[in-house]
């Protein structure tokens, strides 16, 4: 969904440096952040990679590159995927690179081994990646690393023993809520999209609301940031696909992956791109499947 694809990229474009020491575990002072790279590549058809930084390790210049996944990639595989960006991003700028996958659901990446392999004789081919599932990051380290650009994915990391979820989600909020950025709201809101892949959302911007009272202000902009970032997106590539897309699956994160269902015939029906700005956002402000209907049945009647 584009509004994860959005804020897993602003955390690592804006605190770059802190997904690059982490991820290649080499002191601080060994490398240095030299520039980020607007990745550039053949044709439409492929995907562009997340995001590429280019630093100084020792006394070498290399590439950093993390790609951001909600789920498993399966058309095409994100071996295959990997094995892609990688060789496009050496074909392109001729530098040692350092690519990462991080996979965001709890679920989500377990059968990626870090490697493509063509195993044909006289014609084997080896790419080899490093894979983090954020269910398996010490969620408790990073807190105590205090590092900006990571921690609004702990709610996603495993939490210490004896600690539930709720408790944990607190202190993420806490930690994350002391850190000095130029627009807390925004930096919040990224936790609390993040934080609905694992928790109900009205825990999450309650907890934030007791922890932080920026609940209206988080709202609101979690609202303004889909709706920009699905729709233009949907503009750009000349469909209303994605748009309908982002409205089905808000649905089946609040609610379920069959009131999702129940909609999907009738939102595809409509063809106006400013009625499904709106149900973006009556979806992401919907308790239940009924508070949606009534938003589509509203829409229907302005028509």
């Amino acid at each position: 969904m584009a509004i994860f694809d959005t804020i897993t990229k602003t955390q690592a474009q804006t605190h770059p440096m802190d997904f690059v020491n982490y991820c290649l575990d080499v002191d601080s002072s060994d490398i240095a952040f030299i520039e980020l790279i607007t990745p550039e590549q053949p044709t439409i058809e492929t995907h562009q990679a997340d995001v590429v930084i280019k630093a100084r390790l020792e006394d070498e210049e290399v590439l950093v590159h993390f790609e951001f996944q909600t789920g498993d990639s399966y058309d095409p595989e994100m071996s295959l995927r990997m094995a892609g960006y990688i060789i496009r991003l050496l074909e392109t700028h001729g530098l040692p690179v350092y690519s990462h996958v991080i996979y965001l659901r709890p679920d989500a990446g377990r059968t990626d081994m870090g490697c493509y392999e063509q195993q044909i004789a006289g014609h084997q081919v080896f790419v080899e990646y490093r894979v983090f599932r954020l269910i398996e990051m010490d969620g408790a380290q990073v807190l105590d690393a205090r590092a900006a650009g990571l921690l609004p994915f702990t709610p996603l990391m495993k939490r210490p023993t004896g600690v539930d979820a709720e408790e944990w989600l607190r202190r993420c909020v806490r930690a994350a809520d002391s850190i000095e950025v130029p627009n807390k709201a925004e930096y919040l809101a990224c936790l609390a999209v993040l934080g609905n892949l694992v928790y109900e959302p009205q825990t999450v911007l309650s907890i934030i609301s007791e922890e932080t009272m920026q609940e209206s202000t988080l709202v609101q902009y979690i609202a303004e940031k889909a709706t920009a970032e699905a729709l233009q997106q949907g503009i750009r590539q000349g469909v209303k696909t994605r748009a309908l897309e982002d409205i089905l699956e808000v649905l089946a994160f609040r609610l379920d992956a069959h009131a999702a269902q129940r909609f999907k015939s009738a939102l595809y029906a409509i063809d106006d791109l400013q009625r499904l700005k709106g149900l973006l956002r009556a979806a992401l402000a919907a308790e239940n499947p009924e508070d949606f209907q009534q938003a589509l049945d509203s829409s229907n009647s302005e028509t």
